[in-house]
């Protein structure tokens, strides 16, 4: 028989994961648009929409899909793109 905490666990699992998921297909249509800013050489339009992507990352560190680091080191890493491209 399985125990009705272990019932409530594998909802809260089931929707935390679908929500984890989601969050990370919008940090990487986030980061994939912004890339392709940028080898297009739009780089006005790369500057523009750096903080979007920043906020993106943020939140999906916030919450505990990525971690911390993770996101500090992608927005160092996207800002050095846009630099090394000018």
């Amino acid at each position: 028989m399985i125990t009705k905490s272990a019932k409530k666990a594998y909802r809260q699992n089931l929707t935390r994961r679908a929500q984890n998921e989601a969050r990370k297909e919008v940090m990487k249509k986030a980061l994939k648009a912004y890339k392709k800013l940028v080898a297009a050489k739009k780089l006005d339009e790369a500057k523009a929409e750096l903080p979007k992507v920043y906020k993106v990352l943020d939140k999906t560190a916030k919450v505990g899909t990525i971690k911390k680091n993770t996101a500090s080191r992608l927005k160092s890493r996207l800002a050095k793109l846009l630099a090394t491209a000018k």
